[in-house]
């Protein structure tokens, strides 16, 4: 697994100054970059638990890595990882067609990613 340049704690950090709005992007758009942060922040989590079991895992795709992630965390634990991945997944991606992610769901998002950073550290 590659050493990620930015740390876990500095990317809830970046979410947090987004959902602050101390940036001078738009709402939209600062909503969309504290969802990527969030992702981020949840997928190196993620990699660090599974390169700890298996060196190596952490070098599949994310999908896979929550199929394997229940053999090595509580199962509730990857159950609300998968769930929270999949809509950061959906409030990062720009549709022109679709309404991006609201502050109040970002919010959330932020909790339960915090929450979820704390379970996966060992």
């Amino acid at each position: 697994m590659s050493t990620p340049t930015t740390s876990v704690e500095e990317l809830l950090l970046t979410a947090d100054q987004l959902l602050a709005a101390r940036t001078d992007a738009t709402a939209a758009g600062r909503h969309r970059g504290a969802s990527l942060a969030l992702r981020t922040a949840l997928e190196i989590s993620i990699d660090r638990v599974l390169d700890a079991a298996v060196p190596g895992l952490a070098d599949t795709t994310m999908r896979a890595k929550m199929l394997c992630l229940h053999c090595y965390t509580a199962a509730e634990t990857a159950r609300r990882a998968n769930a929270v991945w999949s809509h950061l997944c959906l409030g990062c991606h720009y549709h022109q067609y679709e309404i991006g992610p609201t502050q109040d769901q970002v919010h959330t998002w932020r909790t339960e990613v915090g929450e979820l950073v704390g379970a996966l550290t060992p």
